[in-house]
């Protein structure tokens, strides 16, 4: 059975004596789910986490990577260096860094075979726009992305990958899909996973939903056949508000 990760991505907020007094909080209200909890935090915050969750149930990840091991990349970080500092997640093409810093379906696959390489456990994003959505090609947009993005890899690999189904329009906005298109979009990832790749690993292969989750949606949304717990944005940055969605199931 897969388990159900729920991951907060803090994109570019919280300081880091706010990330270790945040983690100090949210370490007694989560300690004792069963679920897999997942912190996505600003660089300037990756050390501090790393050493404050020590001895907890919480997990550490970063919220993007390059796909070399060193070299001439002015601002960059690589896997490697996550890795060095214990980070155990990453999320590799969320749809703000193809907005907005030029990530494209070529290089989320590079990013997505490095960290594979290194042991990091990749978070990979996909989702369709509002245009698309209203233009009836979300399938065929999502299933593209996915296609993409595993491209190249052995079937052992695909089942480390962790997919993040994010509808575009749903980020940040307070929309959220209902629970049965959410977990349809999810099902149409599955289904291009087994396609490629065949049953048993599309059975073993977790996808998560994304867009909007909050405590008071999640527990409908992560009760759906086929949605594997959730990628979590502005409700992630409030540790009540996300301990409640990481004990949804209590």
């Amino acid at each position: 059975m897969r388990k159900k990760v729920i991951a907060g991505n803090w994109k570019m907020n919280m300081l880091p004596n706010e990330a270790i007094d945040f983690i100090n909080e949210l370490e007694q209200k989560v300690k004792n789910s069963e679920n897999e909890i997942v912190l996505c935090v600003p660089y300037t915050d990756i050390f501090y986490s790393v050493l404050n969750a020590q001895n907890t149930n919480i997990k550490i990840g970063a919220q993007n990577m390059h796909w070399e091991e060193k070299g001439a990349y002015t601002g960059e970080i690589s896997a490697e260096m996550l890795k060095a500092i214990g980070v155990e997640y990453v999320i590799i093409g969320h749809s703000e860094r193809r907005q907005y810093f030029a990530e494209t379906d070529e290089t989320v696959n590079k990013k997505l075979k490095k960290a594979l390489e290194v042991g990091l456990n990749p978070i990979v994003c996909v989702g369709e726009t509002l245009e698309q959505r209203e233009g009836g090609v979300t399938t065929q947009v999502i299933t593209s992305q996915t296609e993409k993005a595993l491209e190249g890899l052995n079937n052992e690999q695909v089942e480390k990958v962790i997919i993040a189904y994010e509808p575009i329009w749903a980020i940040g906005t307070g929309k959220t899909a209902t629970k049965e298109d959410a977990n349809q979009a999810v099902k149409e990832i599955r289904g291009k996973i087994e396609e490629k790749y065949g049953q048993n690993t599309a059975k073993r292969v977790i996808i998560q939903y994304g867009g909007s989750v909050k405590a008071t949606n999640a527990k409908e949304l992560f009760e759906m056949s086929d949605i594997d717990g959730g990628l979590v944005g502005g409700a992630s940055l409030k540790s009540e508000e996300f301990a409640n969605i990481v004990n949804y199931n209590k």
